[in-house]
């Protein structure tokens, strides 16, 4: 299907009402236009709920994909009871709503990768530089498949996806640990060394000082098939615009703006509207 324009939209976070807003400056039409999402629909904005239902109804609709972020895994976690829900995220009206159950077989049924277009990839985090494209599209569909099992499936997977300490990624990793190295890069990755080892601590802008032999992910120049669209890195305030990446993040909940990016032609398009809980 053709479409009139194509956006790529940066981490929403539940600011639902800038949302509605980059709606109206995009002139989104859903019947000739098609939005992707780079994950974190959800957390510390003022409507996780009703952001987490426009964007389901507009995936169902075909005007519109997501990838999943860390946030909305752990939005996952918190209905299967593997993990608790932070005291800063205002997601607890999802839990207490009718439909959450649908909400969330929903959610946990969304890629990790997606292609926009023959161009680009979309991912969360980011590609780390010992992964080819195909070969990360590999592992995105081995994190899928696990998200999207049964339940019971699920329910052993989500509380082996959580730790404080970084997996090297060698060819043999396996079970929970290759699950969970495959989850980190994908969804939390911001500094890494060039075999990929990450590390969790550093959320700042690139005039901070960075731990000895670690790189933004996007630093380590390796060749590159498509363009890697991302969210994630709040700090980065998507001024991030390499041949190879490009940040898409604004930092909405922060007291920053929504970016959507346009397929076409590259222009990054922001909100006006700020979130109320910045």
């Amino acid at each position: 299907m053709s479409f009139r324009h194509q956006y790529v939209i940066g981490d929403l976070q539940g600011c639902h009402a800038a949302y509605l807003q980059l709606l109206k400056t995009l002139d989104f039409d859903p019947n000739q236009d098609k939005l992707w999402f780079a994950g974190d629909l959800v957390a510390r904005g003022e409507d996780s709920l009703n952001t987490l239902r426009d964007v389901k109804a507009l995936c169902e609709q075909g005007a519109a994909a997501t990838v999943l972020g860390n946030h909305d895994i752990n939005l996952i976690a918190v209905w299967r009871g593997a993990a608790k829900l932070k005291s800063k995220d205002k997601t607890a009206p999802i839990f207490a709503a009718d439909d959450c159950d649908e909400l969330l077989e929903w959610l946990r049924r969304q890629p990790i990768l997606a292609y926009p277009d023959e161009h680009t990839v979309l991912v969360h985090a980011g590609i780390p530089p010992h992964w080819s494209i195909e070969a990360a599209a590999t592992y995105a569909k081995e994190l899928e498949s696990q998200l999207q099992g049964s339940l019971e499936q699920l329910d052993e997977l989500l509380p082996n996806l959580y730790s404080k300490k970084a997996d090297k990624w060698h060819s043999g990793i396996e079970g929970f640990t290759r699950m969970r190295a495959i989850a980190n890069y994908f969804t939390r990755m911001r500094l890494c060394q060039q075999d990929g080892l990450l590390e969790f601590d550093f959320n700042a802008g690139l005039d901070e000082p960075m731990p000895t032999d670690f790189l933004p992910w996007f630093e380590w120049q390796v060749p590159r098939t498509r363009k890697i669209l991302f969210g994630h890195w709040a700090a980065l305030q998507g001024e991030i615009d390499l041949p190879h990446a490009r940040a898409l993040d604004g930092g909405c909940v922060w007291g920053n703006c929504l970016l959507a990016y346009r397929l076409s032609d590259g222009k990054v398009i922001a909100s006006s509207a700020q979130c109320p809980s910045s």
